[in-house]
């Protein structure tokens, strides 16, 4: 796993290290006094409004893991879950990818269930946060006036396109793993027995995994509140991105609310390829997109791509480590006891096969 670990923190360390150099040659003539003057005069109120925005993103998180859980824990409390949630984020924050399972670790450990379980809801809700966003960009692209105003209003389309494609994918893959998943997952073990470390074997336990994750979708209206839920919470997380545009007071960010979409997806594309604690994909494809696509200068693009990581990603530190601090949790060692449970329950579950 550390071998893993320290192959992947390589590659985005080289698709940063590009990222840097490229950024380097295009703004040689990159105004930091300027920069560094636009950065001190945002208006703190629209910044502190976008943090309680994301902070009530959190909660509405927590409100959509309850839905997950009312088949197994009817009686799971959206306050008690409000805690982990906001850990987690903060152990991803901060520790980067492996910092991700906490989350369904706390979870699982707090309700008294098992982390498979919680790994699975972890999964489908996965499809949920691509399906919600995913709504609220085709709408902007389809039928809002402000993206059919962008030079590069072609783009809005094609990157919609590309979403509901995707969207079609996951749905039809859930779906297909709901009424076969246990037919598939043994065709995979079959298939692929003979690959070294068993692979066909931890793909089929996912599988299985999945499909317990979507069985916690117990009947139409927990679907629609899910449905609901995930959009009102991207909604908030596109306003707050507003705000945070708005907090300059300058022109060339009065981004139409509809537009913001488009940002959004290119802060999420650019999430991919991030350091712990530092970032750097999200903020590179934020100011690209602000530079290239909003002509927006390179100095405030800087800026605002910077403020924008801090505002939704970093923002949850504080509160996160004081939560941690209080029940007197080492993220570190979370992360770690996440990764050591999820190889015993796959080493327990390939030893019953």
């Amino acid at each position: 796993m550390p071998k893993k670990r320290a192959v992947l923190t390589g590659i985005a360390l080289a698709v940063l290290a590009g990222l840097v150099y490229s950024q380097f040659r295009m703004w040689k003539n990159f105004d930091w006094e300027l920069f560094l003057t636009q950065t001190s005069s945002v208006r703190a109120f629209h910044i502190l409004h976008g943090i309680a925005l994301i902070y009530i993103g959190y909660i509405l998180r927590a409100v959509r893991w309850k839905i997950f859980l009312r088949p197994v824990r009817p009686q799971a409390s959206v306050l008690e879950l409000v805690a982990p949630t906001v850990i987690g984020f903060t152990g991803l924050a901060l520790l980067g990818r492996p910092g991700e399972l906490i989350r369904p670790y706390l979870i699982a450990k707090r309700e008294n269930l098992s982390f498979s379980s919680q790994l699975a809801v972890w999964a489908v809700e996965r499809i949920f946060d691509v399906a919600g966003f995913t709504f609220l960009f085709v709408l902007a692209a389809f039928f809002a006036t402000a993206p059919k105003r962008l030079e590069s209003r072609g783009i809005f389309e094609e990157v919609a396109a590309v979403l509901i494609v995707i969207v079609l994918g996951l749905t039809l893959g859930a779906l297909a793993v709901h009424r076969s998943g246990e037919a598939l997952a043994g065709w995979v073990e079959r298939r692929f027995s003979h690959r070294a470390s068993n692979i066909g074997h931890r793909i089929a336990i996912r599988i299985r995994e999945f499909r317990s994750g979507l069985n916690t979708i117990h009947d139409k209206k927990s679907l629609l509140l899910l449905i609901g839920v995930s959009v009102l919470m991207w909604a908030m997380i596109a306003v707050a991105y507003k705000e945070v545009a708005h907090a300059y007071n300058n022109v060339k960010l009065e981004i139409p609310q509809t537009q913001i979409f488009l940002l959004m997806a290119s802060s999420m594309v650019g999430s991919l390829v991030q350091l712990p604690g530092v970032g750097g994909g999200s903020q590179f494809a934020t100011i690209e997109t602000l530079n290239h696509i909003f002509g927006v200068p390179p100095e405030l693009a800087t800026s605002c791509g910077i403020m924008l990581w801090l505002v939704t990603f970093v923002a949850v530190i504080p509160l996160g480590l004081l939560l941690a601090h209080r029940e007197r949790l080492s993220l570190r060692k979370l992360s770690e006891e996440s990764a050591h449970a999820e190889e015993a329950e796959t080493a327990s579950d390939s030893s019953a096969a």
